[in-house]
């Protein structure tokens, strides 16, 4: 079942974050290492963004247990130099891995495609590990097409 979340999913959706954290560090070690207290700072950020009107946030429930979540936004990008564009952003997106597999994470999607559309928003945008084919396969499935690589070089020599 897809819900909305509320504040008793909180914690839950905190240890869901540790879990993706851990999960993604297989790919990118540098970018994704959760802080001591970040599963704290996560709940407190889902916690004041449930009623936030531009953001959503859904849970997957299985046999009365949370096992997936999305956060997905509406984002206005303004600046000076470029025109006003409204877009949907998801943010982030997690299932327990005993429940993948099984449409969890297409649902998750659908449901907040759903929302964007209900507020006008013709397009929405994510980031994924190139690393990670499982999510790449998964979203060119639902739809998705690079747009732009974010790169990165090391810098070698003395750091100090």
């Amino acid at each position: 079942m897809i819900r909305l979340a509320n504040t008793d999913d909180a914690k839950r959706i905190g240890e869901l974050w540790l879990e993706m954290v851990a999960y993604h560090r297989q790919f990118d070690a540098i970018m994704f290492n959760a802080s001591e207290q970040g599963a704290k700072f996560y709940q407190e950020s889902i916690i004041s963004r449930l009623n936030d009107p531009n953001t959503r946030v859904l849970v997957a429930e299985e046999d009365s247990k949370v096992v997936g979540y999305v956060l997905g936004m509406i984002v206005d990008i303004v600046a000076e130099v470029f025109q006003p564009v409204r877009s949907g952003f998801l943010a982030d997106i997690y299932v327990h891995s005993d429940y993948r597999r099984n449409g969890i994470g297409r649902e998750l999607v659908e449901r907040l495609v759903l929302w964007f559309q209900s507020n006008e928003i013709t397009y929405y945008e994510w980031h994924v590990a190139e690393k990670n084919r499982d999510a790449v396969q998964f979203w060119q499935s639902m739809g998705g097409e690079t747009t732009m690589l974010r790169m990165r070089a090391k810098i070698e020599g003395d750091n100090s």
